[in-house]
């Protein structure tokens, strides 16, 4: 189901692509998925980036990015988590996950400000213009 979901939200993603942002993780107005609400998802956090490691959006990773990794959603896609009652505005940087049992992982510095500890259960909506 979440793959439908995620399927036939391929055209709003494509319609907010071209948002410019630098990935930061402030909070924001999301918006409202598919019969009013959020989508579920596992995630996790993807670790500390290898020595000059490149994801398949073609960016170069650093101890400092913050982004996740989707393997459906296109590289620049925003959207909104939400976790222990916070919201975290960020967008696509990666579409290979590097575990398995997840539908997102994020990068290790949003991960620690998200308050993410190995996988659980979040939620998470397409981000509206702002």
């Amino acid at each position: 189901m979440l793959a439908v979901a995620l399927l036939a939200g391929l055209g709003a993603a494509a319609a907010i692509r071209h948002w410019h942002t630098h990935g930061s993780a402030a909070s924001a107005a999301g918006a409202v998925a598919p019969g009013g609400g959020w989508f579920d998802a596992l995630a996790a956090s993807r670790g500390q980036p290898g020595d000059a490691e490149r994801t398949t959006c073609g960016l170069i990773l650093t101890t400092s990015s913050l982004g996740i990794s989707q393997p459906v959603l296109p590289c620049g896609a925003k959207v909104i988590l939400r976790f222990g009652g916070r919201t975290f505005y960020t967008e696509v940087i990666d579409n290979r996950l590097k575990g398995t049992g997840r539908q997102f992982e994020v990068t290790d510095p949003l991960a620690g400000l998200m308050g993410l500890d190995g996988t659980q259960r979040i939620e998470w909506r397409f981000a509206a213009h702002p």
